[in-house]
């Protein structure tokens, strides 16, 4: 029988701990990109949260900056971790103010200014400052406009026009290595676990099946143009 006051390891060679610091001059910049410069630096009373919301956003920053994630994914993911942070946890005695907003009218121009740029550069190492100055506003408005007219998030957009260029890439005889390459994934790792969660097959699987079907109709093809001959 076990002992009410022994310290048990749940794991054999004990616990692994993921650790982030995100500095004052983060926050400063995302609070200033959000509200347009007005928000006070927030303070914590405590120094231990409960918190689900902004667990499950460290959760999801964490494997987004030491993952090699794009530019993109790892701006979202901070934005929404700090906006967790401060919102949920920070001192009623801070001090808030609301964030900048589009108009209906602003939202949608912003949006498509956004969407023309990613149909355009869907391959490049975009920025979240580059969306913002082809949109014309901050940060946080242009994330906000794009998923209200879209209902995904940019960096979600982006991933799709890769995840589209690479299957048309694979179609056309493109090795997996080099479809992920000529569609702008960083690396092979990433360009094989999207495409499986999109599509459902990896791109070997897919890329063979469509050599199969490529042949079958060049075949087809030959046969039909023999029999006119």
């Amino acid at each position: 029988m076990g002992r009410p006051d022994a310290v048990l390891m749940a794991e054999e060679l004990g616990f692994t701990y993921r650790i982030m610091h995100i500095g004052p001059e983060v926050v400063r910049d995302l609070l200033d990109d959000i509200t347009g410069g007005r928000a006070r630096m927030p303070r914590f009373d405590r120094p231990v949260v409960d918190d689900p919301v902004l667990a499950r956003a460290l959760r999801r920053l964490h494997p987004a900056l030491v993952g090699g994630a794009d530019p993109l994914v790892r701006e979202e993911r901070l934005t929404a971790a700090v906006t967790a942070m401060v919102r949920r946890n920070a001192s009623s005695r801070t001090g808030s103010a609301a964030p900048r907003e589009l108009s209906g009218g602003g939202r949608t121009m912003a949006a498509r200014r956004v969407r023309a740029l990613l149909d355009e550069a869907y391959g490049r190492d975009l920025t979240a400052q580059d969306l913002a100055d082809a949109a014309g506003c901050s940060r946080f408005a242009l994330y906000r406009a794009f998923r209200a007219v879209y209902g995904i998030p940019p960096s979600d957009y982006q991933r799709l026009l890769r995840l589209r260029k690479a299957r048309g890439l694979l179609v056309a005889g493109h090795s997996a290595a080099d479809a992920a390459a000529l569609s702008g994934f960083a690396d092979q790792a990433h360009f094989h676990r999207w495409f499986v969660r999109s599509f459902g097959v990896t791109p070997g699987v897919f890329g063979r099946a469509a050599d199969c079907t490529t042949g079958a109709r060049s075949r087809v093809r030959v046969s039909q143009e023999s029999q006119s001959a």
